[in-house]
């Protein structure tokens, strides 16, 4: 029998986990602390708790976050999903340039965008609010879908699409039949990426809304500026046991998940 032995990759490994997942732990603990100091244990309590949840302008800018990641991820979704499809029908020496440009806000620092957005929709005459925050996350947001269908559909088998149009589909038919179930996994990757994305934003978000309009970021961020209390604890508590239910959901769907080449197939 092969006795253990101490490696240092195992030590590297536990000190990385620590570091990534300790402050999380305090975090979660210290959102159960009686006192208002967070760096002193005062007790364990639910005050903090009961306190956020009669704060109604911060669940108000919860729902203004909730509502502006929904319509920018399906948006992005629309916008992505098109150009990709658009992308693999034309072939012509420009396409490599034009996935660069699509990308290139990745790439973009976010004050520079910001500045950009804000330079561009006062040129406009918009007025700042909800409207210009869905048009600046909408925009920031296409590369992450795009990126996805675009690779979905070159790894696509090309075949069953051939099939189709033999058998007298038209293109429409062809796109909505097969191309789209089986770009839709890369489809819902991007719009739950874009959602994290657009609901995690503040410096766009702090240049493009409007005096009416506040989002969850932006909220949090006024607040910690005046010192983190144990109701913003609180909330990313909340948020992370969200987050993690919707792993779990996730992951139980994706084991479900019928085999969708197989499905594609048998009905060609």
């Amino acid at each position: 029998m092969k006795q253990k032995t101490f490696r240092f990759s195992h030590l590297f490994l536990g000190i990385v986990l620590a570091v990534m997942y300790l402050p999380i732990v305090l975090l979660v603990v210290y959102s159960f602390n009686e006192s208002k100091i967070s760096s002193v244990w005062g007790g364990f309590s639910f005050k903090w708790y009961q306190q956020l949840f009669r704060d109604k302008q911060m669940f108000e800018a919860l729902w203004n976050s909730i509502i502006l990641g929904v319509l920018s991820s399906v948006s992005a979704a629309i916008l992505g999903t098109l150009g990709a499809f658009g992308m693999t029908k034309i072939k012509c020496r420009s396409n490599h340039v034009m996935e660069y440009l699509v990308t290139l806000p990745i790439m973009t620092p976010e004050i520079i965008l910001a500045m950009v957005f804000l330079a561009f929709f006062s040129l406009l005459g918009l007025p700042f609010g909800m409207t210009t925050l869905v048009l600046g996350h909408t925009a920031f947001c296409v590369p992450y879908v795009f990126m996805l269908v675009k690779a979905s559909l070159v790894g696509m088998d090309s075949s069953l699409a051939e099939a189709a149009r033999d058998l007298g589909a038209t293109e429409i038919q062809v796109f909505r039949d097969i191309t789209l179930p089986l770009v839709a996994p890369a489809i819902a990757s991007g719009m739950v990426l874009s959602f994290a994305m657009s609901f995690d934003d503040v410096i766009i978000s702090l240049f493009v809304t409007g005096v009416n309009v506040n989002t969850l970021p932006i909220r949090v961020y006024t607040q910690i500026k005046t010192g983190v209390t144990p109701e913003i604890n609180a909330l990313c508590t909340l948020m992370l046991a969200a987050t993690l239910v919707l792993v779990a959901v996730s992951a139980v769907i994706g084991r479900k998940k019928p085999n969708i080449n197989e499905q594609q197939k048998e009905n060609v």
